[in-house]
């Protein structure tokens, strides 16, 4: 079989001529090259999934001779983004020589420890448990992907049959096992007993080919899934309406989107019973068609096959019984509702534990469902992470996407329950997840802070998310906004920050805010009203307009805030924070300021009020008390500087050394101090302060607040 690039329908054809030629004579700068067009195609392996690797002579650092040496993607990492730190470099001969002391299946996890001592590159990366499958095949270019179209074959209840006829006989066939040194022997047997054959096909896992060239490699990876796809594509609704037809029709889309958002944060507050998760929600077309269709209820039960899948998705999803148009307005109704799906989905997954647990397991995990399907919505997933609650949906796409294909040629079958535990609570899986490193202190916590597209806000949306915090982002101004959300993206991915446009005085604009939060992250733990401006003038100066337009922005806009935050907090139910940026001026009587002055004080007594209010629903409410805080702030436009230089009898570029010099500490405030104040609220150190106010002011006696 031979296919031309242009030909390629259900794969992308990537390979740059001119880039490879470039690498040309360097066969790790070309596997690198591979394996990052491989990741960057989700229909030929998923975020994470699969291995490549190659096989090309270097010289031992020992004896000066050239030697063959094994490069392959190294534990954990992602070969769309592979780097050659992420690779593993092993003598080929040494791996070999493992096989003398190999001591049968039952003992193969000792072999993973075995394989430092076969390390080429002192400084490379852990091999990864896939070494073996890798190391004992002759080919100098090897791929292991997880592609869906495969995948389905493979998971196909006579998959092995399917795959003979479909290929000729070209691509071999190994049962499922779990993978270690055992399955690499396995694969060199199937090789050895089938000569001339360009794949392997793993049973419920994934596909290896291979080539003596990188792009040969390359090619016949594309050419084998191609086929595999185009099978399915002429099955597909071909006996019968895929998934056994539509059993109930999908909200539109707005719709969707508003009831995905009411729940969500119920939803968090559920699967947070132990550790704090963060969400995420998708409508996409694929889920739709599997959770609202007549086999629904047969085969999401079953779980998944591939071994990548199932780690990130668990044993099985919990499928909501809710009717998509159901009325979520009654929280505790709502609640009472749900408590016994939540409570029967742990009680499944305690009883899989203790039915297939070994006298070495490690302790049960947390028994909350990851993935949860609401029929006629969409998908929601939890983790303790953005991204990997992400990643866990588009697995699960992934796992929607076998479904559909081995039901359309044959009868899907998932992973025995036993076979699933092996390898969840597999000892060398928990090894891996004791090696991750600890969760910072604000992992898990979502963060909306007005005003936080610059200035003090920015520095504050900054701090928490190099604390592990998602933040969201937002502004009236959408070009400040977009530059925000750019900047952090840039400094901390694209899982960390969302963005939306707020107007704070606009009850429909904070609810469109949070709505977006929900669907973003599944919730909000922290508030910070931070937005603001300032208007300083003699009373006699002062407009009703600007006095309307300063409680309208401080004190209104922190009612509305704070009222929509307390929502969404009391419907996850575990407490959260509530900081509102106040002043000094709350509680110091200066010239030339009674309407932002005046204003500020009835934020402040709001914050007190609160915090009276809210303590039975764990939600603290504090305040920061800044005092002239200039770097990137807004607060000084519109002739505030010059109101307060007039009003103490400086010139504007002098204000900064004039506040500072009126301080007992005698020090500029940045809004990085300000920040610093708000996380040390959240930290963890303060959980039980409420209805405190923080002084960042670099002491100003006045302000004392006792």
């Amino acid at each position: 079989m031979s296919i031309k690039k242009e030909q390629f329908k259900h794969v992308s054809y990537l390979w740059d001529e001119v880039k490879a030629a470039e690498l040309a004579g360097d066969e790790v700068a070309l596997l690198i090259y591979r394996s990052n067009l491989l990741g960057a195609d989700l229909r030929l392996t998923n975020y994470g999934g699969g291995n490549t690797s190659c096989k090309a002579m270097a010289k031992d650092p020992l004896t000066g001779k050239e030697t063959e040496i094994m490069w392959v993607k190294g534990s954990g990492g992602d070969i769309g983004t592979l780097k050659k730190s992420g690779l593993a470099a092993l003598y080929v001969d040494r791996l070999h020589s493992l096989q003398k002391i190999y001591r049968g299946i039952t003992h193969e996890d000792e072999m993973v420890e075995l394989f430092n001592h076969c390390i080429y590159d002192l400084a490379s990366k852990a091999p990864s448990i896939d070494t073996p499958l890798h190391g004992f095949l002759p080919f100098k270019h090897i791929d292991h992907l997880h592609p869906d179209a495969a995948i389905a074959i493979a998971a196909a209840k006579d998959g092995k049959r399917i795959t003979h006829e479909l290929f000729g006989g070209t691509i071999g066939w190994v049962e499922w096992q779990k993978p270690g040194f055992d399955l690499g022997l396995k694969l060199k047997q199937c090789l050895d007993e089938n000569p001339g054959i360009r794949g392997i096909m793993l049973g419920s896992h994934g596909l290896f080919t291979w080539g003596d060239t990188a792009y040969e490699s390359y090619i016949n990876t594309l050419e084998v899934v191609e086929r595999c796809a185009e099978y399915l594509d002429e099955n597909i609704g071909k006996g019968r309406p895929v998934f056994g037809g539509e059993k109930i029709t999908s909200l539109p889309p707005a719709d969707r989107l508003k009831q995905a958002a009411a729940l969500a944060p119920v939803l968090r507050g559920f699967c947070s019973s132990q550790v704090r998760m963060i969400g995420h929600f998708t409508d996409d077309e694929r889920v739709l068609q599997f959770i609202n269709s007549n086999d629904l209820g047969r085969l999401a039960p079953l779980g998944t096959s591939c071994p990548d899948h199932f780690l990130r998705t668990k044993i099985s999803p919990l499928v909501l019984d809710l009717q998509p148009n159901a009325d979520l307005s009654d929280l505790n109704a709502l609640k009472g509702r749900l408590q016994p799906a939540f409570e029967a989905y742990r009680k499944m997954y305690a009883d899989y534990y203790e039915a297939c647990k070994h006298p070495d397991s490690p302790a049960m995990r947390d028994a909350n469902p990851v993935v949860i399907l609401y029929p006629g919505v969409g998908m929601f997933t939890f983790a303790k992470e953005k991204q990997t609650a992400r990643v866990a949906a588009e697995f699960y796409i992934n796992a929607i996407n076998v479904m559909r294909g081995a039901e359309a040629v044959s009868e899907y079958t998932a992973l025995p329950r036993q076979e699933a535990f092996n390898i969840e609570y597999w000892l060398l899986e928990e090894a891996k997840l004791q090696r991750m490193p600890k969760p910072k202190s604000l992992t898990g916590r979502v963060a909306l802070i007005t005003g936080s597209a610059g200035g003090i806000g920015k520095a504050i949306a900054k701090k928490f998310a190099e604390e592990g915090a998602c933040v969201i982002l937002n502004d009236i101004n959408t070009e400040r906004l977009d530059g925000a959300l750019e900047e952090f993206r840039k400094l901390f991915g694209k899982d960390t920050a969302a963005a939306t446009i707020l107007n704070v005085t606009d009850a429909a604009s904070a609810v469109e805010a949070f709505e977006k939060a929900a669907l973003a992250f599944g919730g909000v733990d922290i508030l910070v009203n931070n937005a603001g401006i300032s208007i300083s003038k003699s009373i006699a100066e002062h407009s009703l307009e600007e006095w309307d337009k300063l409680y309208d922005i401080l004190v209104k806009g922190q009612f509305i805030i704070s009222k929509a935050g307390v929502e969404i907090m009391r419907k996850q139910g575990f407490g959260g924070d509530i900081i509102n940026i106040v002043s000094k001026n709350a509680v110091v009587a200066g010239p030339n300021n009674p309407g932002y002055g005046s204003a500020k004080a009835a934020q402040a007594h709001l914050s007190r009020l609160l915090a009276a209010e809210l303590g039975a629903d764990k939600i603290r409410v504090n305040a920061v008390n800044p005092d002239a805080v200039i770097a990137d702030s807004n607060i000084w436009a519109g002739g505030w500087a010059e109101g307060r230089a007039k009003a103490y009898g400086v010139k504007v570029e002098e204000l900064p050394a004039y506040y500072a010099k009126r301080t007992l500490l005698n020090e500029i405030i940045l809004p990085e101090d300000i920040a610093n104040a708000c996380y040390a609220y959240v930290s963890g150190l303060l959980n039980k302060s409420t209805g405190n106010a923080l002084n960042v002011d670099g002491g100003v006696a006045m302000a004392f607040m006792r």
